[in-house]
């Protein structure tokens, strides 16, 4: 199978070095090579494009916000010279996230995310409508079943045989390991910590060591480090 991919960045270096990793890839084609958002939206009317690669900071129109208002959106992966927009790109789930100047053993490793998600996208595909994620859970609290909608669930913190699961009100102690609940999630949530499973689109700051959403500090393990930071840098 062959992607169709197409270049959004303001800097024409910067294109000709995504053009240059891209050659070296047999079964990506490259459709255009644009130097605004602007120009990239007539091409993405005409053709099926299966990846971007969107610069964030573009005069006129930033990437993020052109990707935003996409109405059929391709998968996508930022560029940038700003560490600072890493979340930015988190919150649209990107693929990844680039920082300039781009190595192509890092521009290899988003390439690789991307096929990854489109063969776990085509099994699923292929399944049944039985086996598909719903967006809730029903856990059992006082021998009531309580639905949780996932986009309403914050954090889920493990307290032995038990969870601790955090709403923006509310927090639900029920009887599940964080292994077997981490299984009953979608993919907005990561495990970020043997005992903190997160939902990747209520993170509001981090760092090298900790994750914040909301008010609350959860900390990054040694573990799960070196993929946590990857995505967010």
């Amino acid at each position: 199978m062959t992607y169709k991919c197409l270049i959004i960045d303001d800097e024409e270096l910067a294109r000709e070095l995504i053009e240059t990793h891209l050659k070296q890839l047999d079964d990506f084609e490259l459709v255009a090579s644009c130097a605004s958002a602007i120009e990239a939206s007539t091409i993405l009317q005409q053709q099926a494009i299966d990846l971007l690669f969107l610069d964030i900071e573009m005069p006129v129109l930033k990437g993020t916000d052109f990707f935003k208002n996409l109405i059929q959106k391709p998968k996508v992966i930022f560029t940038t010279a700003y560490r600072d927009y890493a979340l930015d790109g988190f919150e649209l789930n990107a693929v990844d996230y680039l920082l300039k100047p781009i190595t192509f053993s890092r521009f290899f490793k988003a390439i690789e995310k991307f096929k990854g998600q489109q063969n776990n996208f085509n099994q699923e595909s292929n399944t049944t409508l039985i086996t598909e994620k719903d967006d809730f859970i029903f856990v059992t609290k006082n021998r009531k079943k309580i639905r949780l909608d996932f986009n309403e669930i914050l954090y889920v913190e493990s307290l032995k045989d038990y969870v601790k699961i955090y709403l923006a009100d509310e927090s639900h102690t029920v009887k599940f390991s964080i292994s077997a609940f981490k299984k009953e999630l979608d993919s907005r949530f990561i495990r970020v910590h043997r005992s903190y499973i997160v939902n990747k689109n209520k993170i509001t700051a981090y760092t090298k060591n900790d994750i914040e959403i909301d008010k609350a500090e959860i900390p990054i393990g040694d573990n799960y480090k070196e993929n946590i930071l990857d995505f967010l840098n």
